[in-house]
């Protein structure tokens, strides 16, 4: 079976690090950027290569830095004659009391998670539809939907944006690109358990049907679901992915 080529923005750490770690278990050559995660991100190459056989590539990318997203670019078109996955996955989260938000760490955060997710979709899937195939799945979060905390209020708007950029993406690069996004809710990463107390994380799984949060593989698991020819003729979606909440 031939091997798909995905990239994977902020694939090294956290839930970007399960999602590369899947796709190799796929049989999926990767891009993998990070921005300060080097070391992480050296390390999983090894491991994924040594493990599944398949090639990776490592990029270092800011996505405030529109010269750091074409040399990400630059890197795809000198190794491979197209991409089939993009996954968007790479943001940040500044999360304080909303008293003390300020405009220079909200516009810090629509400029990651909002325009640097824009230009490298742009430009990645305009590649896809040159070539007349590809996939893009965003990830987007259920705080950008109907899920709402005040000291998450910037991050909260880049998400919604998200979804709203799904639905433009899909349609301008139809009909040979399907765009979706997968918005979770609760997930067990490193980063969002250290700093959650225990009484806090079982106010939250309360409100969950399931009453616990989400592993990272069974976001990967849609991941990849969205990006294979499995969902062919799904296009245009935000899919939950948070056990039920309410």
């Amino acid at each position: 079976m031939d091997k798909k080529v995905a990239l994977v923005t902020g694939g090294a750490s956290g839930l970007g690090e399960n999602i590369s770690r899947y796709l190799a278990s796929k049989n999926c050559n990767l891009i993998i950027t990070y921005n300060e995660s080097k070391e992480k991100a050296e390390s999983l190459k090894k491991e994924l290569e040594e493990k599944y056989k398949v090639d990776i590539l490592l990029k270092k990318c800011n996505l405030e830095k529109e010269e750091d997203i074409h040399a990400v670019v630059s890197i795809v078109k000198e190794n491979y004659q197209g991409i089939d996955y993009l996954v968007n996955n790479a943001a940040i989260c500044l999360d304080t009391l909303f008293e003390d938000k300020n405009k220079k760490n909200f516009m810090k955060t629509l400029e990651v998670n909002v325009v640097g997710t824009f230009l490298i979709s742009k430009l990645i899937g305009q590649m896809m539809y040159d070539n007349q195939k590809g996939s893009i799945v965003n990830l987007s979060s259920t705080n950008g939907i109907d899920k709402y905390y005040p000291m998450s209020i910037d991050y909260d708007a880049s998400k919604a944006a998200i979804n709203s950029m799904t639905h433009n993406l899909s349609l301008v690069f139809s009909p040979y690109v399907r765009v979706n996004a997968v918005a979770p809710g609760w997930v067990k990463t490193e980063n969002e358990m250290k700093d959650l107390d225990f009484d806090y994380i079982k106010s939250e799984e309360e409100k969950i049907f399931l009453k616990r949060f989400g592993e990272c593989e069974e976001i990967s698991k849609v991941i990849y679901f969205l990006l294979s020819d499995d969902a062919s003729y799904i296009n245009n979606q935000i899919i939950r992915v948070d056990g039920g909440t309410y």
